[in-house]
């Protein structure tokens, strides 16, 4: 066990609370902390989609060759994924060194896993002292930890219902406490072609302009490429500026172009800070990578590795799904955790799914596979078999699948990360022979 590993462990053993929204707390230590930087911030929250933007606006800044830090969660294999220096995990000895700072900063202020993290995150930051640091909210915005530092910008992706137990059970309230990382006088952005009215009120009511998707900006294109536009001023019909050939993104999806014109937005709106040409952003949308969002490995059959869990990212997956092409058969791996809407995933994807492959999810948040199973059946779904784990799952489903068939793993970042877990000890398998 690595002296990471025994922070980490010490983490959850003494939080028995997962989540805890609040900034008191976290703010007294981040006072404490008397921690700084002087680069430009980007923070971005969003029910779905968050991921992907943070990863654009990376892979971008780090072709205009600017010093860039991202802080994202959860990790898929390995916590060190969540803090990034110059799209480089840091190494675990940086990280328990800044969870030490932190930990003699806190003093007896109680902190959740999550809340302890971004601040360690945050002072590896303050040490590096990158030009550019990339904030992704854990939960909600409003009172997330990660809301404690001003940013310079701030992207909301999409407004959609997920967490109803922690954010509110209506579009209008998890939009307020989205809304929340906007800033007074600072660029805010909405990638939701629809936000709710509470969103809206609240940029008006603290003087954050406000740029919309398909109001104030947005994207079309062909097979070939794509092309972006944004007016100058948000609700103005004029100064309208036009960016064009682009290549696309390299995620895969259909919703990554709202995504990326979200991202031209927010470097468009910073230029004077942060300067990027239009061959950096060919260049990182081509380059830019993000493990289990639509992620398609090579080989047969076809593996489609997909962490969505709610019903707005269950209907992307369905229709990126539908764009693939014809396959015999869809096998599915799927494991959920018990405060997800399962019925209503389950009813949007059974249409491309052929065979339902169930798998218990560890922890207390976690479905074992009987409850999902029922749950299941009774959104018409038809479950064949039960695993202790999404691995064991995946290791059937491809041993019954052929060549010319489909395997989907969905349903959480933890399903996704056990096969992929999976996958790198059989490759370290096979690597030896």
């Amino acid at each position: 066990m690595t002296d990471l590993d025994r922070w980490l462990q010490r983490l959850e053993s003494r939080n028995t609370e997962t989540i805890r929204l609040g900034l008191e707390r976290v703010g007294e230590v981040f006072e404490r902390l008397q921690a700084s930087m002087g680069g430009t911030v980007i923070t971005v929250a969003g029910t779905n989609g968050k991921g992907s933007v943070c990863a654009m606006l990376e892979a971008i800044l780090l072709a205009s060759g600017y010093s860039v830090g991202l802080y994202t969660s959860p990790h898929v294999l390995r916590y060190t994924e969540r803090v990034r220096l110059n799209g480089r995990e840091v190494d675990e000895q940086t990280l328990v060194a800044a969870f030490e700072s932190v930990e003699s900063a806190r003093g007896e202020t109680p902190l959740t896993y999550f809340e302890q993290g971004t601040l360690a995150a945050w002072k590896v930051f303050c040490d590096a002292a990158p030009e550019v640091v990339i904030l992704e909210v854990g939960l909600g915005g409003r009172l997330d930890a990660v809301n404690i530092v001003d940013a310079d910008c701030a992207i909301v992706t999409s407004v959609a219902m997920d967490h109803m137990e922690y954010l509110g059970d209506t579009r209008d309230k998890i939009g307020f406490e989205k809304a929340g990382v906007f800033r007074a006088g600072r660029p805010a952005i909405c990638g939701d072609p629809m936000p709710p009215e509470s969103l809206l009120a609240h940029a008006e009511a603290i003087g954050a302009p406000l740029w919309i998707s398909g109001r104030d900006f947005g994207f079309g294109g062909d097979r070939q490429q794509w092309g972006y536009w944004r007016y100058e001023a948000p609700g103005s019909a004029g100064g309208l500026v036009k960016r064009g050939g682009l290549a696309y993104p390299a995620l895969r999806g259909a919703n990554q172009l709202l995504n990326a014109a979200s991202v031209l937005t927010a470097l468009e709106l910073l230029r004077d800070r942060i300067p990027v040409s239009m061959q950096a952003v060919r260049q990182g949308l081509m380059l830019v990578d993000l493990p289990g969002r639509f992620q398609v490995l090579p080989g047969r059959p076809t593996v489609v590795l997909d962490v969505a869990h709610n019903p707005q990212a269950a209907g992307v997956l369905a229709e990126n799904l539908s764009n693939m092409g014809f396959y015999p058969d869809t096998w599915c791996v799927i494991g959920m955790l018990a405060d997800k809407d399962v019925e209503q995933v389950a009813a949007l994807l059974s249409g491309r799914i052929d065979h339902w492959y169930v798998a218990s999810l560890q922890g207390t948040r976690g479905l074992d596979c009987a409850d999902l199973a029922a749950r299941l059946r009774a959104a018409g779904a038809a479950p064949e078999a039960c695993f202790d784990s999404p691995a064991q799952a995946f290791d059937a489903a491809r041993k019954a699948a052929s060549e010319s068939d489909r395997i989907l793993v969905f349903g959480s970042f933890m399903t996704v990360a056990d096969v992929l877990g999976f996958l790198e000890d059989e490759g370290k398998k096979n690597a030896r022979g």
